[in-house]
């Protein structure tokens, strides 16, 4: 819980010391009273009541909702871990001077947050610090410390520790925040009831295992109904080893049966739900997520032992040190926590090489961290000192209205205005600057732009500038950001550029045009999945270019084939119509109040840009249409009819998470493009089938060509940009069409194994040892004629070699006696294929391998001395 205020002048700090001493005085006098008193006093739902009232009654503060775990917009945090951090525009001085947050002066709030065993930041570089209360200095790229633009108060007075205060207890883990959840624990474990025991007397570490378990799951989660999900990046796979790290505990500590972790969901809903209400309308979302990552790992850690039992297998049994990218592998690709690696080679007599492995790990930091250092080098993220001194000297915010100035010529194209602009500031090497030079990369901020700067899921515009006198040199852009209500364009200057200069500004209009025809696709689709789907569809995420667009939205499973046509139709209905799109900037509250208005997690400026079509916006808000209308609260730049699309297709449609799916989609050209190349691929399918269907009459060379024909059209059909409800009727007619393929291959094999067998049968008799040549070029009818001739004489042993003459490889195969005592197959192949320069594998019965051989008379040799082998072990 946090309440936080803008220190303007020494008064402020004087008073909010006095409301602070009321505070902690009235949290002694609670402390004092005894325990059974407190705690029927001070629930911790109570607590949080009486927190919030006495900031918002008593010195009337605005009471802000909790901002998802998720950091918005915040690179160098991966969870939010203190109720400040959604403030830190605000503390930085640089929040959108359009935005609700510009007016916050007295806030409070309960946050939720996260902290991941101090792995919550992404760089040390946190960029707020201060002592309890008083956020006063920021830390620098260089570790220093400097003072904030603007001092601030935060409160930050955590839930758990006060409620463990109040109600007299001697841990957060023995309130009435953690004593429900340990009680559910115990009854789905076979473990004791929770003691509340530490280190040593904790045997077993069963207390830890409560502990552990209630903390993991309350993560879990919170983090899962706002969108976070265990996976392999980020914070997603901090998420993923918190999970799997729950499980462990849950299943060999507690003993608790699979799916134990994800029934204590509906209490933590229930202790928690009352503040974060998202809890209980997710749980069913988070209880399936919990449950198919859970067997997932259990799956994994079966994976894992084998991967280990093979290793170890095949290592000297003098060696003591197990291979360290075999553990890293394991732990990386398969999330098999390190200390389990540990502890089952510990059982074996082995070790990992802690040297090798500190290696490994270094490597993977350096590129993650470089990968971090190079975002946080661009000279378009200014920083809050040269934010400061920007408003200090009274530089004004950029003005980007003009990359709203565009319209439809009589020729149908759209026509952008031009832009001229002063230079008001530099930025380069991290400080402002009067001027760059020839070469340098730099930050540019003018008094206007018709640039379009990357937010609400719209990529940066692209083009160049270019400055008075100089219109043959070219300064390119390479993106745009906003900072602050500052637009900076990272420039690189083809000449001197001087603050003052005067520059024309040349959009890439086909860039602009593109992103446009996405972005207003990208709300037709949203319409077309809720309108057809339903209102749990809900947006999670999307991302337009001028290529392509991508949107990620909550749905239970993935779309049927049926649906996604539908979803096609739908839009490319809308763009049949030529619908006008209207935009309009509302008043936030107003805008909110439009019926199916669809929003995201995001905060919007005030004044907001309603996007609708086909419906005036005017309309919407006076309530003059029951039609039912894309609409959408929107910073971008669209369409000003949909007609310009031109084409709509779905490529690819697939769940991220269990619950969330994700499309990508293109259009225009592209779109027709992906059409004639699945109906191309239609046509190859019905070809193909005809085959199939009389593949039982042809030749087995024939049979495997047109088998991999099948397989190749496979491939391309995964990977192709086709209609996605296309691609899923191809891939199930192809499967089906594979096994048929195969079927016929297995049956002409066994043909002709049978008439090779019979024809050896003959040549051999009952030789104890029978190796012979024979001819095919494959391994599977190879098999197949010594399985065939063992079964007819099962006393002998058998190896069969084929040499294909083209390539001089050798196959082998061969079969020895079951509880023979002549010998082993495996041993028998792997000698053979070692002097042919190969390798074999298989079991004590049977075996196959492969190895090289130049001239038939290699081949002569080598059936000698397969045969002296055999004869030699009998």
């Amino acid at each position: 819980m946090a309440a936080r205020i803008g220190l303007v002048k020494q008064l402020h700090c004087a008073l909010l010391k006095t409301k602070l001493s009321a505070l902690s005085a009235g949290i002694r006098r609670c402390s004092a009273l005894s325990n059974s008193e407190s705690h029927k006093e001070f629930t911790s739902k109570r607590v949080r009541r009486k927190f919030i009232d006495f900031f918002k009654e008593g010195f009337e503060h605005r009471v802000v909702p909790s901002s998802p775990v998720r950091p918005r917009g915040d690179p160098t945090l991966l969870f939010v871990n203190a109720g400040m951090n959604q403030f830190k525009p605000i503390l930085l001085g640089c929040p959108d001077p359009r935005s609700e947050m510009v007016s916050y002066r007295r806030v409070v709030n309960s946050q939720k947050c996260v902290r991941a065993g101090g792995k919550h930041t992404i760089t040390p570089s946190s960029r707020c610090w201060g002592t309890g209360r008083l956020v006063i200095t920021s830390r620098e790229v260089n570790g220093s410390l400097r003072p904030l633009p603007q001092c601030s108060v935060d409160t930050g007075m955590g839930l758990e520790r006060l409620v463990t205060v109040l109600q007299g207890k001697r841990s957060n883990y023995d309130t009435d925040l953690f004593t429900p959840l340990l009680s559910a624990i115990h009854q789905c474990s076979k473990a004791p009831a929770y003691q509340g025991r530490t280190g040593e007397a904790d045997v077993g570490q069963v207390d830890m295992a409560y502990r552990v378990l209630a903390d993991h799951i309350r993560t879990l989660c919170v983090c899962i109904a706002d969108g976070v999900y265990p996976g392999m990046t980020g914070a997603e796979l901090v998420l993923r080893r918190i999970l799997r790290r729950a499980v462990r505990f849950s299943t060999e500590v507690l003993q608790a049966p699979e799916g134990a972790l994800a029934s204590l969901v509906p209490t933590v809903a229930h202790i928690l739900g009352d503040a974060y209400p998202e809890l209980h309308t997710e749980s069913e979302r988070i209880m399936d997520l919990i449950n198919q990552n859970e067997v997932k790992f259990l799956s994994s850690l079966k994976q894992g032992r084998r991967v280990i039992d093979r290793t170890l297998s095949n290592m000297d049994k003098d060696t003591a040190v197990f291979p360290a990218l075999v553990a890293w592998s394991l732990h990386r690709n398969l999330g098999f926590p390190l200390d389990l690696i540990d502890l089952m080679l510990e059982e074996k007599g082995k070790m990992v090489d802690k040297k090798d492995m500190t290696v490994l790990e270094d490597e993977y930091e350096k590129l993650r961290f470089q990968s971090e250092e190079d975002d946080g080098n661009r000279v378009d993220q200014l920083d809050l000192h040269s934010l400061a001194e920007l408003q200090s000297q009274g530089v004004p915010h950029t003005d980007d209205s003009q990359k709203y100035c565009y319209s439809l010529g009589s020729d149908g194209q759209y026509v952008f205005q031009p832009c001229r602009a002063s230079v008001l500031a530099l930025y380069c090497d991290g400080a402002l600057v009067s001027e760059v030079n020839e070469g340098q990369c730099c930050g540019v901020i003018l008094d206007q732009t018709s640039f379009y700067a990357e937010q609400g899921g719209q990529a940066h515009d692209q083009g160049y500038f270019t400055k008075d006198g100089l219109q043959d040199v070219l300064f390119p852009v390479k993106s745009v950001r906003l900072a602050g209500g500052y637009v900076v364009h990272q420039v690189t200057a083809g000449e001197t550029l001087r603050t003052g200069d005067q520059v024309e500004l040349h959009l890439d209009e086909a860039n602009r045009l593109g992103c446009m025809v996405k972005h207003t696709t990208t709300h037709l689709l949203n319409f077309a999945l809720r309108e057809l789907l339903g209102p749990a569809v809900n947006q999670r995420g999307s991302h337009c270019t001028a290529s392509r667009l991508r949107f990620d939205f909550s749905i239970k499973g993935s779309l049927s084939v049926s649906e996604l046509q539908q979803v096609e139709e739908l839009v490319q209905h809308i763009i049949r119509q030529n619908a006008e799109v209207y935009m309009e900037e509302v008043l936030l509250s107003k805008a909110k109040q439009i019926t199916g208005l669809r929003t995201i997690d995001e905060v919007y400026p005030d004044p907001v840009r309603v996007v609708s079509v086909a419906v005036p916006v005017s309309d919407l808000l006076n309530s003059k249409t029951s039609k039912q209308a894309s609409v959408e609260l929107c910073c971008g730049t669209h369409l000003l009819r949909t007609g310009a699309i031109g084409d709509f297709v779905i490529v690819s449609e697939r769940q991220m998470v269990k619950g969330i799916s994700r499309i990508l989609a293109v259009t225009g050209d592209e779109a027709k493009k992906a059409r004639e190349t699945g109906q191309a691929m239609q046509e190859e399918l019905e070809s193909l089938a005809v085959q199939v269907e009389a593949a039982s009459s042809l030749s087995m060379p024939a049979a495997q060509m047109l088998s991999k024909e099948v397989g190749l059209l496979m491939n391309a059909v995964d990977i192709t940009p086709i209609p996605q409800w296309q691609r899923r009727e191809l891939q199930t007619r192809l499967k089906a069409m594979q096994k048929t393929s195969n079927t016929t291959i297995r049956k002409l094999e066994i043909k002709e194994a049978a008439l090779k067998a019979k024809e050896l049968l003959v040549k051999h008799s009952n030789k104890p040892v029978v190796v012979d040549l024979i001819q095919t070029d494959s391994i599977s009818v190879l098999m197949k004629t010594v399985l065939q001739l063992s079964k007819s004489t099962p006393d002998s042993m058998v190896m069969l070699l084929s040499h294909l003459q083209l390539s001089g490889k050798v196959l082998c195969a061969c079969q020895v006696p079951k509880g023979s005592a002549s010998g082993s197959a495996i041993k028998w192949a792997h000698s053979v294929c070692a002097r042919l320069g190969g390798n074999a594998d298989g079991s004590t019965d049977v075996a196959k391998g492969v190895g090289n051989a130049a001239s038939l008379t290699d081949i002569t040799d080598i059936l000698h001395w397969a045969e002296e082998f055999a004869q030699n072990k009998i």
